[in-house]
């Protein structure tokens, strides 16, 4: 839809609002580093615990070094071999070095080591993290949401349940 926006009438957003659905690495990758676009997007994250253990946030990411410190300070490496959808890099700490550490516990009770999964599109979705964080996403949040209330009546109360905006081009 972008691209047809940009070929029939010459728009083309700075930023797109969307809901969580569009908060997938693949969608905010595609988003900031193909279109160029800012995503005033929530991001899709499953990286949450509830057992205790440490969470991926607790860990520090070094960028230019390419590796994660755990809370301890020992390093997380990474082969550079994608796994699971292709699309994923995985971090592993040493299990020498997890062995005698006192945070084990909390940092991996039921593995020998620690290990980190990481989207190739991480960058896309911590921009979008921190997009989060601003005035302009609050705002971008409250104008899609008058908008999409609008969409919601006409479905509603003017029964155009079936209204759909995407379909083949017209030929001008």
């Amino acid at each position: 839809m972008i691209g047809r926006v940009e070929k029939r009438f010459g728009l083309y957003p700075e930023k797109l609002t969307a809901d969580r659905a569009y908060g997938s690495a693949e969608m905010l990758g595609w988003h900031v580093h193909e279109r160029g676009i800012e995503p005033h997007i929530p991001v899709f994250d499953k990286s949450a615990r509830s057992d205790g253990t440490f969470e991926r946030e607790d860990f520090t990411y070094d960028r230019e070094s390419d590796v994660y410190f755990c809370p301890a300070g020992k390093m997380l490496t990474c082969k550079g071999t994608l796994v699971n959808d292709g699309a994923t890099l995985m971090y592993r700490a040493s299990k020498y070095d997890c062995d005698p550490c006192t945070l084990k516990p909390r940092c991996s009770p039921n593995a020998p080591a620690r290990k980190i999964p990481r989207s190739i599109h991480e960058g896309a979705r911590n921009m979008a993290r921190d997009i989060a964080k601003t005035d302009a996403y609050l705002t971008s949040r409250r104008e899609r949401k008058k908008i999409e209330m609008l969409f919601a009546h006409l479905k509603r109360i003017l029964q155009l349940g079936r209204l759909r905006l995407r379909g083949a081009e017209r030929r001008a």
